[in-house]
């Protein structure tokens, strides 16, 4: 008789699902599953904070448009990782969260971590269930993998009982189910592809803006040959930089605010007029602005201004359709218009104000220096990961991407913490690849001291368990505190009473104990039942 446990058929539907990536923190009751998950192959990283696993999962949908798993254990594990999940759905990515929740038979009874986790996840998710047995778990698998990468990408989850980890079933009851297909490539009505090239001809101060929808669908091939062939000027959102590369000769992000506040026709691919682009409203836009606007999701059509054109499909496609309408009518936009020339102007003013700041020889440095110097270092091809105020804002301007899915920063939501979990995400890719790309992390230091700890993280091989001699006392020390290593009984007796009678600094013991010590055997080992 071929049996299967719960933990081996979530391991193997993720391994069918093409789920390549999980992040997370085990524990009771999920440990078998983060196991059996590496058994099947799938690359496992373990975190210090389940919101950082989560940032860390979605970041690899982003990259990959294959959602990551973020593997939580119950109650506080999972809250934890709401703030990754309402992250993703904001941001529009992939991610998969897997929860450990109480045994079917102690629900209501105030079982060990218990909490009404389905509930709670549905503010944050696209689709949230629990199977109802091990046989329904490879369908549930695929139903919210297929959930979280068609339509407008976003977070799932699915809640796993305690007790249906290690149950087993016999392999022949349980229904095989395939691996879902990729998202389906929508067009638009090739009359609105039309429109949309009337309302350009027709505009004096046309402006494309370029959003992390169309780096997602990567559709930067098509938009190359689209801004090339049309002549017309395009902006970047802070994500959509390296579709096109930073430095092409129709970017117009340094002359933004004026690019924004004159354009007469706004071509808006992947991007949405929400705060980020201040809403497409005066006094930041043309208060008769036409949009004309490309978007996956038909809830998005006219959402604070109302599309003089709206086109719903996949970017990459609908570009496509508007490029060959170019072709067949052989349209371009005049390279020597005022616009273009007003735009340019502006370009290089900014870029001098930029360059004295830069060259300022002050102590300590302001931004523009340390960027300046920075951008200079920086290899083209890396993914620059950036959170934080003026740290992302201005980094932003001065650090160029060239490649797309290269840049990644606190997003939709504004979320500060992401850093290190989108940099861990985009390394564990980059180290599949050939010829792996550096991933450079650039933290404000408020921003770093939400997930700081992921540095420990960053610095362990394998990946999946604590470095055995992390110097968290110099940790301590590094913030004026008083740090000590304690190996032994006497070292241990000693730290401790010279911190309990010296209270002028706040101190920490980093005490090593012994990998293998484990508690007592325990006769009725209720939260140890783990079979490992």
């Amino acid at each position: 008789m071929d049996e299967v446990t719960g933990a081996q058929l979530i391991a193997e539907s993720l391994k069918t699902q093409k789920v390549e990536y999980m992040f997370g923190i085990v524990g009771v009751p999920i440990i078998e599953v983060a196991m059996a998950a590496q058994a099947a192959g799938i690359k496992y990283v373990g975190m210090r904070n389940e919101q950082a696993a989560c940032y860390a999962a979605s970041a690899v949908g982003y990259i990959t448009g294959r959602p990551g798993a973020c593997l939580v254990v119950s109650g506080p594990g999972l809250i934890h990782a709401l703030g990754g999940m309402a992250n993703a759905n904001m941001n529009c990515w992939p991610v998969l969260v897997i929860g450990g929740s109480s045994d079917r038979n102690q629900e209501t009874a105030g079982a060990f971590q218990e909490f009404p986790q389905v509930e709670a996840c549905r503010l944050y998710s696209k689709f949230t269930a629990r199977p109802s047995s091990l046989e329904a778990i490879p369908s549930v698998i695929e139903k919210a993998v297929r959930t979280s990468i068609y339509g407008r990408p976003g977070a799932v989850y699915v809640d796993i009982a305690g007790d249906m980890v290690n149950a087993k079933v016999e392999r022949d009851r349980v229904r095989e189910v395939s691996c879902c297909p990729p998202p389906p490539v929508s067009l638009a009505p090739s009359a609105a592809a039309e429109e949309a090239l009337s309302v350009l001809k027709a505009a004096k101060t046309p402006l494309v803006i370029i959003g992390k929808g169309a780096a997602y669908s990567r559709a930067e091939a098509v938009l190359t040959e689209f801004v090339e062939e049309s002549g017309l000027p395009f902006l970047p959102t802070p994500m959509g930089k390296g579709v096109l590369p930073d430095d092409h000769p129709s970017c117009v992000a340094a002359a933004r605010s004026r690019a924004l506040l004159q354009a007469d026709v706004v071509l808006l691919l992947g991007a949405r007029l929400n705060w980020m682009l201040h809403f497409g409203l005066p006094p930041r836009f043309n208060p008769h602005v036409k949009i004309i606007q490309v978007v996956l999701c038909a809830e998005e059509m006219g959402n604070n201004v109302k599309a003089r054109v709206a086109l719903l499909g996949d970017v990459g496609a609908v570009v496509s359709q508007i490029l060959t309408c170019v072709r067949r009518d052989g349209w371009k936009y005049p390279s020597k218009t005022g616009w273009w020339s007003e735009l340019r102007k502006k370009v290089a003013a900014n870029a001098k104000i930029s360059k004295a700041l830069a060259l300022k020889g002050t102590l300590p440095m302001n931004y523009y220096t340390v960027f300046h110097h920075i951008s200079q270092l920086l290899p083209r091809d890396c993914i620059i990961v950036s959170e934080g105020a003026n740290t992302m804002d201005i980094g932003r301007t001065m650090l160029n991407n060239y490649l797309p899915r290269h840049r990644l920063d606190a997003g939709t939501f504004g979320t500060m913490g992401v850093g290190l979990g989108f940099a861990i995400a985009a390394a564990a890719v980059e180290t599949t690849r050939i010829k792996p790309q550096r991933v450079v992390c650039v933290e404000g230091d408020s921003a770093f001291g939400f997930s700081g700890m992921e540095v420990e993280t960053m610095c362990r091989a394998p990946p999946v368990s604590l470095l055995p001699e992390a110097r968290y006392d110099e940790v301590m020390t590094a913030f004026g505190g008083r740090g000590f290593l304690v190996r032994t009984a006497e070292e241990l007796r000693e730290a401790l009473q010279l911190c309990l009678t010296d209270w002028e600094r706040p101190s920490l013991l980093n005490v090593l104990i012994d990998p293998s010590s484990d508690r007592k055997q325990q006769e009725f080992p209720w939260l140890t039942r783990s079979n490992l």
